[in-house]
């Protein structure tokens, strides 16, 4: 029987059937899945079915044969002419595998069940508003121009797995404000041009696992605003073009591991301002060639690995907020280098505290006090420079340089209080073995004026065998002093001097540093200004009475926190 007697009214509307539109409507109400055979050539007469035949099957219709409940199963056809299916209500499946499009196929705010065009060839494919209660599967298709998506709700998954998208130096996707129930899958293919998803509801994974991306003059991923009830999966991923998330929702991880994004001189991969509710993943030789960008961003947690981190200057972190580091490192030393990757003055500004204040308090919560006391102490160094620099004048900002220098050798900015009494202690040791020495010179001399007008110790400045006249007593008297005798070690020999305090080196230096400590030395001894030696130690007397001062309300201040910069 003829395709005339078995489909007259076919066969009015559109004339002769090919063998493949015969095998299509033959089988249309069967639910067949009809294999014409693999990828057809364009123009093979042989496997041609018209696409007006294939939308009058889809709507039906007065002398078209039903459809079975399952649509249309079809592979191995050369679809000519529009598939314009726009605004059409279609409550059934949609399947056209491994067919090559002569135009592109146009869906714009239909209503279907699922659309499968997987390993089919199209020019490109018109869907803004589209509204899928299934599937929308291009897995392994080949696009040469672009996908229109904007607005699309899609109930289940959109799927390219292993596609390939031509459109360069523009969007070959362009799905901003889609709807998508399941998951948005990209593994495998490979964008001339850029894919955008701006403003995206996402229900399951955003999925580049193994993407091939390429985008010289833009974005070669626009996923800015998405929110993704799953992960954002960017692992292995080779993208030549920025890649840029901000103000995204992610509630599971974004997962960077293994991607290699180039973008020389611009921000590479920006997650400005996004909310990622897992951890943030850098590692297994990731690559960032340009700028990554966590400014504002909110992370559950990091991994990462130093290997991986962007070049000097290359790296945006601040009011990024994170939760902790999970097999990653957590040394002062390592991450004090990660943050110096940052460079403020290339952006406009001369410093950022907070990315340092961030990690000193994960730090402290993961129990690292000293590697957050470091982190902390840099800090101050940094943020204190960048002060000096915007200081006016040279006389400001050599007295802000001196005062830094004095906080950080005193007190490391008060973040090491007890280092003002390590100070403390070394003057003291140091004036103790000083005044030591003098006395074993005997560079000292009693500091009461009532024994330096003693007789005793008058006579005892004088040699045996001179005189010399004492006002105190009318007379003159013989000099004590052997030849070549000090005048302290002869006075120590007189029988009067047993009644005087005994000298302590370590004690007069004591109360030259407290003089409030009373164990008296400071008021009996004092070095002997007569001597080179003696005037060096008065020198150092005054200085250690100063530098006590100084130092304990440094100290004070240290532990109270008044001279920390926060």
């Amino acid at each position: 029987m003829s395709d005339a007697d078995r489909h007259p009214d076919l066969t009015r509307r559109f004339g002769p059937l090919s063998r493949a539109e015969a095998v299509l409507v033959d089988n249309i109400g069967i639910g067949h899945f009809d294999r014409l055979g693999a990828l057809p050539e364009a123009g093979d007469a042989d496997r041609e079915v018209r696409a007006d035949l294939i939308r009058a099957l889809l709507l039906g219709g007065e002398g078209i044969p039903k459809m079975h409940e399952k649509g249309i199963r079809l592979s191995g056809a050369w679809i000519s002419g529009i598939l314009d299916l726009e605004g059409c209500r279609i409550p059934h499946d949609i399947g056209l595998l491994d067919c090559r499009f002569e135009a592109t196929p146009v869906l714009r705010s239909a209503m279907v069940d699922t659309v499968s065009f997987d390993g089919s060839v199209l020019p490109g494919l018109a869907a803004d508003r589209v509204d899928l209660r299934g599937d929308l599967l291009l897995r392994a298709a080949q696009v040469g121009g672009p996908i229109a998506l904007r607005g699309a709700r899609i109930g289940g998954d959109f799927a390219m797995d292993g596609a390939e998208l031509a459109h360069a130096d523009d969007r070959a996707l362009s799905a901003e404000r889609i709807a998508i129930r399941g998951g948005a899958l990209f593994r495998g293919t490979r964008v001339q041009g850029s894919i955008a998803l701006p403003g995206a509801r996402i229900g399951g994974d955003l999925d580049f696992v193994g993407a091939h991306l390429e985008r010289h003059d833009g974005p070669a991923i626009e996923a800015d605003a998405v929110q993704v009830n799953g992960d954002l999966i960017l692992r292995r991923i080779e993208a030549t073009g920025r890649v840029t998330a901000v103000s995204a929702k992610i509630d599971g991880d974004a997962d960077a591991s293994g991607a290699g994004i180039w973008a020389p001189g611009e921000i590479a991969l920006n997650l400005n301002r996004s909310e990622i509710g897992g951890a943030f993943f850098l590692r297994d030789g990731a690559v960032i060639d340009g700028a990554l960008s966590l400014m504002g961003a909110t992370l559950g947690a990091i991994v990462d690995e130093s290997e991986c981190w962007p070049k000097p200057g290359d790296l945006l972190l601040n009011r990024c907020r994170y939760g902790g580091f999970l097999g990653a490192p957590v040394a002062a030393r390592e991450r004090l280098d990660w943050l110096s990757r940052q460079d403020p003055a290339r952006w406009g500004e001369d410093f950022w505290p907070q990315p340092y204040e961030q990690l000193a308090r994960v730090l402290g919560e993961m129990g690292h006090q000293e590697d957050k006391r470091s982190v902390l102490i840099a800090k101050e160094r940094l943020q204190r420079r960048a002060r000096i620099r915007r200081a006016r004048g040279l006389p400001r900002r050599a007295l802000l340089w001196i005062s830094d220098r004095l906080l950080w050798a005193t007190t490391g900015y008060g973040r090491l209080p007890l280092l003002a009494l390590i100070w403390i202690l070394a003057f003291w040791l140091l004036g103790g073995v000083y005044y030591a020495w003098l006395d074993r010179t005997d560079a000292l001399r009693p500091n009461s004026p009532v024994v330096l007008r003693s007789p005793e110790w008058v006579l005892c400045g004088v040699p045996q065998g001179q005189t010399i006249f004492l006002p105190s007593v009318g007379q003159e008297r013989d000099g004590r002093a052997v030849p070549g005798q000090a005048q302290l070690s002869c006075f120590r020999q007189q029988p009067e001097a047993n009644a005087y305090p005994k000298f302590s080196a370590l004690m007069l230096s004591a109360d030259m540093i407290f003089p409030g400590l009373g164990s008296g030395q400071k008021d009996y001894w004092s070095p002997d200004t007569r001597v080179t030696a003696g005037y060096i130690g008065k020198l150092y007397a005054y200085f250690q009475t100063l530098a006590g001062l100084g130092l304990g309300l440094l100290a004070v201040a240290g532990f109270s926190g008044i001279v920390r910069s926060d």
